[in-house]
């Protein structure tokens, strides 16, 4: 029994050790401590323990990756909304993340990233211009509707 208590004290500080260094989400410290082969009663404890003790914070998760993302790897809310999804957050606390991001400065890193593709692209042609422009940026996970509001900046 004593070996068992060792092991979740073990795993306990494992994961508070983790979340003081970088900013974790519940779901990617549930599937850590899993590793650990500890019941689902007592992994719900320690993450509990660590919740209580700020050391996860599912929103401060969101809102750091939301900057993150935005800041670092230009992302639009579709692709940070669905890779938080993948983490297992509640749509609230996504939302809550990702109304962070400045509506002004998304627009201005929307309209910088469709000129600098258009910039790239040899072919002439409008249409064919303006596909390569919308696929590109709904592949960086700006949505759609903001895309063709804002085609026109870009376009000459």
């Amino acid at each position: 029994m004593e070996n068992h208590d060792q092991q979740i004290e073990q795993a306990y500080s494992k994961m508070a050790q983790l979340c003081s260094r970088s900013e974790q989400c519940s779901a990617d410290i549930r599937k850590k401590i899993l590793a650990y082969e500890i019941v689902d009663e007592i992994v719900d404890e320690i993450i509990e323990k660590l919740i209580e003790e700020k050391y996860i914070d599912d929103e401060r998760y969101a809102r750091a990756y939301v900057n993150d993302k935005f800041k670092f790897n230009k992302w639009g809310r579709v692709k940070m909304r669905y890779y938080l999804h993948q983490k297992g957050l509640s749509d609230a606390t996504i939302e809550k993340g990702l109304e962070k991001i400045d509506d002004e400065k998304y627009v201005k890193l929307l309209v910088k990233t469709m000129k600098d593709k258009a910039k790239t692209i040899k072919k002439k042609d409008k249409f064919t211009k303006m596909g390569q422009i919308i696929r590109y940026t709904q592949s960086r996970g700006f949505e759609p509707e903001l895309i063709h509001r804002h085609m026109n900046e870009v376009l000459d």
